[in-house]
C-alpha cells in the first residue's frame, strides 16, 4: 500500500478520500485510545468549543473534554496522564481539540474514517489490511500537516500495512525530537502531565482500531476490536 498511501494536511483536502486515517498522537487520538481504555462506550467529535458546551448542556453525563487549561464547564483536559486515572465505564465522552477533531470532521463523508496514534498502530494497521483498499489518505493533522510525529507515525502504519515486522525505532525517534514533544516537555502546552509524551509514544498499548461514523448528524468515534495476530493473517 505504500505507493497508493497519501500523506496531506487537513488544508490539503480537496475532496472525501475513500479511506481516511486520521492521525493525532499528541494527544487527540492517543486520549481517545485511553478513554476507550477507561470503559468510554464513544467519543463525539466536536467541531467547536460551543458544540462541545452545548452537548454537554444537553447530555449533562457526558463527559467533555478539550486542550489547553481546564475551562468551565469542560469535565477534562486533552491529556493521556490525566484521563488514564479516570473511570469512564460507559460514559460518553465529548472531545474538542486544535488540530485531531477537526481532521475528523474534514473527511467525515468519507466512507471510512479511523483516527489513529503510535498507541492503535498495529491495530489500524491490520484493520487496513483486511480491507485490502487500493487507496488510503492519512490526514496529518498537526502543525498544517507539517507535525512530524504525526507524519511518522502515519508513515509508519502505511509500512506497516504491506511489511512485516516494521522497526518503529526511527518513527518514534521522529516523533520524540518533534516541536509538539518539546512543547509538552518543557510545559508550553497546558492541560499536561508530565508523563504525557511518553504516554503518547507508546507503540501498541491497545489492541483496537477506532473508527469514526455520521450518527445523526454527529461525528461518533468507537473502539473496533482487532483479534490476536494468527498464522492465518498475512502481512
Amino acid at each position: 500500500m505504500t505507493g497508493m498511501a497519501r500523506f496531506l494536511g487537513i488544508t490539503d483536502l480537496v475532496e472525501p478520500p475513500s479511506v481516511a486515517v486520521v492521525v493525532d498522537v499528541m494527544r487527540a487520538f492517543t486520549v481517545a485510545a485511553w478513554a476507550f481504555a477507561q470503559g468510554a462506550e464513544k467519543i463525539v467529535l466536536a467541531g467547536s468549543l460551543d458544540q462541545a458546551l452545548a452537548l454537554k448542556a444537553r447530555h449533562p453525563d457526558w463527559v467533555a473534554l478539550k486542550d489547553g487549561p481546564p475551562a468551565p464547564g469542560f469535565d477534562m483536559v486533552n491529556s493521556p496522564g490525566l484521563l488514564r486515572s479516570v473511570d469512564l465505564g460507559g460514559r460518553t465522552v465529548v472531545q474538542k481539540t486544535t488540530a485531531g477533531t477537526v481532521g475528523a470532521l474534514a473527511v467525515k463523508e468519507a466512507p471510512l474514517v479511523l483516527c489513529a496514534s503510535f498507541v492503535v498502530a498495529e491495530a489500524t494497521a491490520r484493520l487496513l489490511r483486511t480491507l485490502k483498499s487500493d487507496s488510503v489518505t492519512f490526514v496529518v493533522t498537526g502543525d498544517d500537516g507539517q507535525a512530524e510525529e504525526d507524519l511518522a507515525c502515519a508513515q509508519y502504519i502505511a509500512r506497516s500495512v504491506t511489511e512485516a515486522g516494521v522497526d518503529v525505532a526511527e518513527f518514534l525517534r521522529r516523533a520524540a525530537e518533534s516541536r509538539a514533544a518539546a512543547e509538552l516537555a518543557e510545559g508550553v502546552r497546558q492541560g499536561a502531565h508530565p508523563d504525557d509524551v511518553a504516554l503518547c509514544l507508546e507503540v501498541d498499548r491497545f489492541p483496537f482500531a477506532m473508527v469514526a461514523t455520521l450518527e445523526d448528524s454527529l461525528m461518533v468515534l468507537r473502539p473496533h476490536a482487532m483479534p490476536s495476530l494468527t498464522d492465518e493473517d498475512p502481512v
